[in-house]
């Protein structure tokens, strides 16, 4: 089981996966690109404006010279080229570039050409907290404004697949809520209550526990949950925090990182391959452990599909 961020760059396949940069002419995104080649993570195919690229590749002194690179200054054109290079197996994931995520993501679900499945798309981020004593993992704080029942199904199992990438062998899911206590005036007790019977009724895969509704004090502190004598499998030990809103998710994310000093890595999921979206505020860390992630779950996902 991966413990740490740092743990991702070890992590070699046996094959270099190959990763489609959308829109590349950023220093950010380069340097975190010619990283992961460095470290054998990801093979990169460059996407963009190519004369810009290149010459930030040349005043950085980067070693990305003779990757493959398609020209293309459209955004939206730059998009359907990195999705068609994944559809068409020429890629095995994709990361956004200097691109709008709009853009990107609808090229993403095209239904022509895309990567669209069954599923639900959904965020993914993993932080290293300073005072947790494991990796956490949060959904979702990016994509979903205010899933319904069905959709935090989807997303559980989305997020159960990067977990099970990354050797968890057995996930805990914390259903959040503002309390313990289900009260039909509020959804998100209502549905974690949902959430955890489907889990007793079997109903997600082995290895999956779900609990809730819980307070996030008592997901991840177990003094919390002593003196609030609550008991649960996952009290205090939660790998998974499953949020009923964007608000509550991008509270929580932004906090870990600003206020913890968390690192942090982040995937959108719920296509035929990972797709890394990173923002430009994202540390070079972020960027790098993304990309490192992405090629880990591409990997799994080829393994058991």
């Amino acid at each position: 089981m991966v413990k740490t961020l740092e743990e991702l760059l070890s992590i070699k396949n046996q094959e270099t996966m190959k990763l489609a940069v959308v829109v590349c002419q950023d220093y950010e995104v380069l340097k975190a690109v010619d990283d992961a080649r460095k470290l054998g993570i990801a093979e990169p195919i460059l996407i963009g404006d190519i004369e810009k690229t290149k010459d930030i590749i040349e005043r950085n002194g980067l070693n990305l010279m003779d990757c493959q690179m398609i020209d293309e200054k459209d955004l939206k054109k730059s998009a359907e080229i990195g999705v068609k290079c994944v559809s068409g197996g020429n890629a095995d994931f994709i990361m956004k570039g200097l691109v709008d995520t709009s853009i990107l993501l609808k090229e993403v679900l095209n239904k022509d050409y895309g990567l669209r499945t069954e599923s639900l798309l959904s965020h993914v981020m993993i932080y290293e907290v300073p005072t947790y004593h494991k990796l956490i993992y949060l959904t979702d704080g990016g994509m979903n404004l205010e899933p319904d029942l069905e959709d935090k199904v989807k997303i559980i199992n989305n997020c159960v697949k990067v977990c099970k990438a990354l050797g968890n062998d057995v996930v805990k899911v914390a259903a959040l809520a503002a309390k313990e206590k289900v009260n039909p005036k509020m959804k998100a007790t209502v549905d974690a209550d949902e959430l955890k019977k489907m889990y007793l009724e079997g109903k997600f895969e082995n290895g999956v526990i779900v609990d809730g509704p819980l307070a996030l004090d008592l997901a991840i502190s177990e003094k919390a949950a002593e003196i609030k004598k609550f008991k649960s499998q996952i009290a205090g030990d939660a790998d998974v925090l499953l949020v009923p809103s964007i608000e509550m998710g991008n509270g929580i994310g932004k906090s870990l990182t600003y206020f913890a000093n968390s690192e942090s890595a982040g995937v959108i999921m719920g296509a035929k391959a990972p797709v890394v979206l990173v923002s430009r505020a994202d540390t070079h860390e972020v960027k790098l452990y993304s990309i490192a992630l992405g090629s880990i779950v591409s990997r799994f996902s080829r393994k058991t599909t």
